[in-house]
């Protein structure tokens, strides 16, 4: 005589979560589990996992053939949450759990072998989806907290026990409480670096437009020090935007006991990186620092110490704001809309002075900087050469101002921005920057002298006008004038192939 239950989980393809009906069938026959649909390894090993679960707290899996099918069987399945809604359904199929005990509910999480449950990545993004198809959600308890922000009703149990007694009329779980939303951590501030005024600026340039910014400087010049300051500028996330960033988080595993927090991420992966640790990938799509920083800041010191291939494949989600994963028999697509902040030295000497001086000449800055391809500095919108510290700005005073009142500049410029509806200046589209960048008679004229001059490609030249449309939002004026675009092609520094060539332009 053949058994059959029935319960409900998840599938993730990126950030969505799909249905998947997991199907258990209890036959005559053979002994043994079989998992079908198309599971990974993590997946087929959840027989074994349930099994030694059931021993654990003294179910006996009756003889016969036990098929479970992971429905649609033609969509991957990846992650050790598929245990939960296994061990369940196969507990309604010979008869531990009421038949229809799992109705409405999609179930998730990792099965112990000594019955407890322990998380899985993505519990929020799960729980999201089971609230947008009116179920109840079940999870670990250490998901709880987590799950807890989708709303709609969220069961999270310590171990298959609890549950047993929970359907059977016995100890009834509790709801779990929504972690702690952390309104923001402090940043480090801006009057921490003496001198600097410059790069100062065009920090707070770059975080007013959401514009991507390279420092180029000598060792010690502070270049990492005013990228770290960065975040601290940006004004805190939306409520929007932070449950974009929660779920990427959930999905990579990163929240901490369902602590939520609306200051901006900040990735600061080591040069050593590969291409799908920055961009995403791996035999299971798992999002990338690109993506962990979206919404926030991407920090790459010693740009050109990274890959070239990794380098190269992040030209295509700078400019898009998110990321494409192909495989064979699927594709994952993950929001990156960043703030990229890079840094690097000159040369690979260093190209400093003193003992940090470059002894090879010119070729040594050419030959360094060459590593960085066109089309990935197209895509920055801000190159800044910063100076050496010297011993006197060491000795100078703090700054009167900090990041503090740098952040409500860069908030006034948002609003501005967010008044005309066109979204930041960094993501304006051809249309709307014709609409609301035109420069006047004088600063129209500067640029195109300055496009013939430098050779600006288009996607340069667009972007040189859309720094200095926030140049102008910084100073409160409504119009694009020759004082902004004179500072926006200040903030484009000229690489060394053409200062070999003898190529510049006047902004003054």
């Amino acid at each position: 005589m053949q058994t059959c239950a029935n319960a409900t989980t998840v599938a993730f393809s990126g950030l969505e979560a799909r249905r998947i009906d997991v199907q258990v069938q209890v036959a005559p026959g053979t002994h043994g589990i079989v998992i079908v649909g198309l599971g990974d390894k993590a997946v087929s090993e959840a027989r074994e996992r349930v099994r030694a679960a059931f021993a654990s707290i003294g179910l006996a899996i009756p003889p016969g053939r036990l098929v479970i099918n992971l429905a649609p069987a033609d969509l991957p399945k990846e992650g050790t949450h598929y245990d939960l809604p296994i061990a369940l359904a196969t507990m309604a199929a010979i008869g531990a759990l009421p038949h229809d005990a799992l109705d409405g509910i999609v179930c998730f999480g990792e099965v112990g072998l000594d019955g407890s449950l322990a998380p899985a990545p993505g519990a929020l993004p799960a729980a999201m989806a089971a609230h947008g198809m009116g179920l109840a959600f079940i999870c670990p308890e250490t998901c709880g907290s987590e799950a807890a922000w989708a709303g709609g009703e969220v069961i999270a149990a310590p171990s298959l026990l609890s549950l047993v007694n929970h359907f059977r009329g016995g100890t009834a779980l509790k709801p779990p409480e929504r972690g702690d939303l952390i309104a923001g951590v402090r940043a480090p501030d801006l009057r921490d670096v003496r001198g600097q005024e410059q790069a100062k600026r065009a920090l707070e340039i770059a975080a007013a437009g959401a514009h991507n910014i390279l420092f180029v400087g000598p060792p010690g010049a502070g270049k990492s020090m005013l990228a770290q300051r960065l975040p601290g500028l940006l004004p805190p996330l939306s409520s929007e935007e932070l449950l974009e960033v929660s779920m990427l988080h959930s999905v990579a595993g990163l929240l901490e006991r369902g602590r939520l927090t609306r200051t901006r991420p900040f990735r600061a992966p080591h040069h050593s990186a590969s291409m799908a640790a920055l961009v995403g990938g791996g035999l299971r799509a798992k999002p990338g620092e690109i993506s962990l920083a979206h919404h926030g800041v991407l920090f790459l010191d010693e740009l050109p110490e990274f890959s070239q291939q990794a380098l190269d494949a992040l030209r295509q989600p700078l400019e898009s704001g998110q990321v494409l994963i192909a495989r064979a028999n699927h594709h994952v697509t993950y929001p990156a809309r960043i703030l990229l902040a890079a840094a690097m030295n000159p040369c690979r000497c260093g190209g400093g002075s003193g003992a940090g001086l470059c002894r090879r000449g010119p070729r040594c800055a050419i030959d360094y900087q060459a590593r960085l391809s066109g089309p990935l500095l197209d895509r920055i919108d801000i190159q800044l050469d910063v100076p050496p510290v010297l011993a006197a700005d060491l000795s100078l005073p703090p700054p009167v101002e900090g990041t503090a009142e740098a952040a409500v500049r860069v908030g006034r410029a948002r609003d501005a921005q967010a008044d005309r509806g066109a979204g930041l200046n960094a993501t304006l589209d051809l249309d709307a920057l014709e609409r609301v960048a035109a420069p006047d008679g004088p600063g129209a004229a500067l640029l195109a002298k300055a496009a013939e001059t430098l050779v600006l490609s288009a996607r340069a030249y667009h972007r040189t006008l859309k720094v200095a449309r926030t140049i102008a939002d910084l100073d409160g004026s409504p119009a694009v004038r020759r004082v902004h675009v004179a500072e926006a092609l200040s903030l484009k520094r000229q690489w060394a192939g053409a200062e070999q060539a003898g190529q510049g332009v006047k902004v003054s």
